[in-house]
């Protein structure tokens, strides 16, 4: 029997804001509104959620997987910074690239909007990487409809490497 499962919560870690940086694949984003909303929350309970990062060893750093507008929101407001010292509380997951971009996506489906340039990306990204459609549809949360829209904006054939298509018709057929 293998070692059991320990979720990551567990270990939050206390990381100079110095160190955390954004990833290049999230394409969530947040109204004005509830940034402010956000800011209000953190102000007024503190950081009650970790930011959720994969830690780069070779540069010493983390990439941000969820909480890039807890984030941002600490950069932008200098009353929480100096409060929390400059700190926020992480949660370190240790994944491949691509499951890291499937676990930023399932973070966020639920809680914003999607950015349609950079959904096309992530699933170009993944499909490159030789994951198969099921994985994606599986793994990102989304159907078989939306991710054949998301290829079909792409304009990139070798995307749809994995489809079965039908034999074309040929003119002789025609009567």
């Amino acid at each position: 029997m293998g070692k059991p499962f320990i979720s990551p919560v567990y270990n939050i870690l206390r990381v100079p804001m110095s160190k955390i940086q954004a990833n290049s694949y999230n394409p969530n984003s947040v109204a004005p509104p509830e940034m402010k909303l956000l800011e209000r929350s953190i102000l007024e309970d503190g950081y009650t959620m970790p930011i959720v990062c994969y830690y780069l060893k070779e540069e010493d750093r983390y990439e941000i997987v969820d909480g890039f507008h807890r984030y941002m929101v600490m950069k932008q407001c200098e009353e929480i910074a100096k409060r929390e010292d400059y700190c926020l509380p992480v949660s370190v997951i240790d994944k491949p690239l691509s499951d890291r971009m499937a676990s930023t996506i399932r973070h966020n489906r639920a809680r914003g909007t999607h950015s349609i340039d950079i959904m096309v990306d992530i699933v170009r990204q993944l499909t490159e990487a030789g994951l198969s459609d099921s994985w994606i549809m599986e793994n990102i949360g989304m159907d078989q409809d939306e991710l054949l829209r998301l290829k079909q904006i792409s304009g990139i054939a070798s995307l749809f490497a994995e489809d079965e298509f039908s034999e074309a018709w040929e003119s002789d057929d025609i009567i």
